[in-house]
């Protein structure tokens, strides 16, 4: 089965591509729809970015199966922790409201007044602000959906890893 699927150059373009889709949809829900993304929205951003541009630095590069799989070993990586931090958003989104911490500054403000590490440390663990939930698709709120993305895209690198162990 694992021999049916593309290349592990054609999945890194889909990862790269998929990336690019992902970030024009949190673009477009932000400019065009007024949801202003939280901090740990910010955060899975992040590490969307990083996913996408670790795989079109991979496609462009043309590895071999070393750097196959170390450039899907990173990307793994990456999707672990920003699936991480996805099931955080999910949990914050959970608590009922007289548990969730409160509210804090946005993020423009904190990064303009506070030392770097105060303001990463919210970045990285959310606020009231990540605990509400403006919008859903099917049940899902925006960190589930981002979580399925992360998912997603640990599968393909995991694929491609696999694969380098047989090229």
């Amino acid at each position: 089965m694992i021999n049916t699927l593309p290349p592990p150059r054609h999945l890194l373009l889909l990862i790269w591509v998929g990336a690019i889709i992902l970030i024009a949809i949190a673009l477009y829900m932000q400019y065009f729809t007024d949801l202003i993304p939280c901090a740990l929205c910010m955060t899975q951003r992040v590490f969307i970015i990083a996913i996408g541009s670790l795989a079109f630095i991979a496609w462009l590069h043309r590895p071999g199966s070393t750097g196959l799989r170390v450039y899907s070993g990173i990307g793994i990586l990456f999707a672990i922790i920003g699936g991480a931090f996805s099931s955080r958003h999910l949990w914050l989104q959970s608590l009922p409201e007289d548990l969730a911490p409160a509210c804090g500054p946005s993020l423009s403000y904190l990064l303009e007044t506070v030392p770097l590490t105060q303001a990463l440390s919210v970045l990285l663990q959310g606020d009231g602000n990540c605990a509400e939930s403006v919008w859903s698709l099917l049940g899902l709120t925006i960190p589930g959906w981002t979580l399925l993305a992360f998912i997603g895209l640990l599968l393909i690198n995991s694929v491609i890893f696999y694969k380098s162990l047989r090229l």
